[in-house]
């Protein structure tokens, strides 16, 4: 039964019914799953397989939206499980939206996606200063921080964000990556970030930036 209860959650993850994957969840684990086992080979693998229809253009934002809440709902129920058995989530990861900019859904998604490939993500918001980020790197002791902008006048406030790191003495520490609409690898590269074109890119980025 284990074995056709993952598979479900998978399929329910991918086409992104959230009722569907809560309650496969539920009976996954009312059958003696464990919440791991349930995370890796039902959540994770289906939005894998998310992320690489993502890539090839099979699936769309929309569609991938849906299958990020479905997951989303069903690490909700796992969550305290999960803090009760010690697991460790594979990284750690800081999220925010850059100072002055109001935009957050490709950053919601992004985080969405991080969580659903088992990452632990700290979520700042959006309108984010540097003070912000560099509060929560020292408290949360993580190696990445992912900062988007949806607009050109606000972009510079990556850049920004980047040099009061390196002013406070911990840019070594972590490993910073952006995206959004106006970004491209040659500005990442001019500030000294990493870029990543969409979510599921992103966490392909993470999970090397966390191997560093």
């Amino acid at each position: 039964m284990e074995k056709t209860d993952l598979i479900s959650l998978q399929h329910s993850i991918y086409e992104g019914g959230m009722e569907d994957s809560i309650s496969i969840t539920q009976h996954a684990l009312g059958t003696g799953i464990g919440a791991k086992t349930i995370l890796n080979d039902g959540l994770i693998k289906g939005m894998d397989k998310v992320g690489v229809d993502f890539k090839t253009g099979e699936l769309f934002l929309p569609e991938v939206l849906l299958a990020a809440r479905a997951m989303k709902a069903s690490v909700k129920i796992l969550r305290p499980l999960l803090v009760d058995s010690g697991f460790e989530p594979i990284g750690k990861v800081i999220l925010g939206t850059v100072k002055g900019d109001i935009h957050d859904i490709g950053k919601n998604l992004v985080g969405m996606m991080l969580e659903g490939a088992g990452f632990e993500v700290i979520d700042l918001g959006s309108d984010v200063p540097p003070e912000e980020f560099i509060n929560a790197i020292e408290k949360e002791n993580c190696k990445v921080i992912g900062i988007s902008a949806m607009l050109t006048t606000t972009m510079m406030g990556m850049k920004e964000t980047i040099i009061k790191i390196e002013e406070h003495g911990i840019l070594a520490k972590v490993k910073v990556m952006i995206g959004g609409a106006p970004v491209d690898p040659e500005f990442a590269k001019r500030i000294g970030a990493f870029y990543s074109s969409n979510a599921s890119e992103a966490v392909d980025l993470a999970k090397k930036l966390i191997a560093l």
